[in-house]
């Protein structure tokens, strides 16, 4: 039997929420909150598997509530249930730990659904609220790759992307099962420069705030003209994206 727990500050919405979900032979209400304070002390007593959470609720809102709900040691699921289609609602309410999201124009058979869906363990959104999602999942894509100059060969190309990542000789023959020698040569011989990958990484972080004016001027110490091409790609790539890591992924 799954375990309900109701917080909403409207005595007719808390009523006919019960009236759906005690209707299902899996489902029972076990308490219904009048604010979040209220949500938050029931759901400590009562242990229930599901919280069915409003968010504009007096003395203690359903977002806040969810974040204290979500640090329990029960831990009890938490599916929001709003009137509000906003989208700070919805990244506040995923960022607090709720297991759902619906709207209060949803049919009977979603709410019911989305209560299921938490218990298993799982998630379930509005469709309106997925769709937007998407849409910026898709809009927020990292950059393309810097293009290769067609001369490097492919070990020189995963060289360098390490170098530029900031990992030391040991470190790139760690990942490349190569030994140091081999990595020296290469950052030396292949493409002569004033700045080993171990001293790159020694005077610059990748996640530091100075690291892309650090890898300008580690850009500018390399004389082979190859390398300079592919570099300074990195160099803008990196310019447009939050991290290293994205460049190279």
């Amino acid at each position: 039997m799954i375990r309900v727990l109701l917080a909403d500050d409207e005595e007719l919405v808390r009523t006919g929420l019960r009236m759906i979900l005690d209707a299902e032979p899996d489902i029972t209400v076990v308490g219904d909150a009048v604010d979040g304070a209220d949500a938050v002390a029931q759901a400590e007593e009562l242990a229930p598997d599901v919280v069915l959470m409003d968010i504009r609720m007096p003395r203690l809102d359903g977002l806040e509530a969810t974040r204290r709900i979500g640090a329990m040691k029960a831990c009890p699921k938490v599916v929001i249930l709003t009137t509000f289609d906003l989208d700070e609602h919805v990244y506040s309410a995923l960022a607090a730990g709720a297991s759902g999201f619906l709207l209060k124009d949803a049919p009977a058979s979603q709410l019911v659904h989305a209560i299921r869906v938490a218990t298993a363990g799982d998630a379930l959104l509005a469709p309106s609220v997925t769709r937007r999602l998407i849409a910026r999942f898709a809009n927020s894509q990292p950059p393309p790759r810097p293009h290769l100059p067609v001369d490097l060969t492919a070990r020189e190309t995963e060289v360098l992307s390490l170098m530029a990542e900031g990992l030391s000789n040991a470190e790139i023959a760690e990942r490349l099962v190569v030994g140091d020698a081999t990595v020296k040569t290469m950052s030396h011989e292949s493409w002569p420069s004033s700045a080993s990958a171990t001293e790159c990484k020694r005077s610059c972080s990748p996640t530091g705030p100075g690291w892309s004016a650090d890898l300008n001027r580690w850009v500018f110490s390399v004389r082979d003209p190859r390398v300079r091409e592919y570099t300074s790609e990195v160099r803008r790539s990196y310019a447009s994206s939050s991290s290293c890591g994205r460049v190279f992924k």
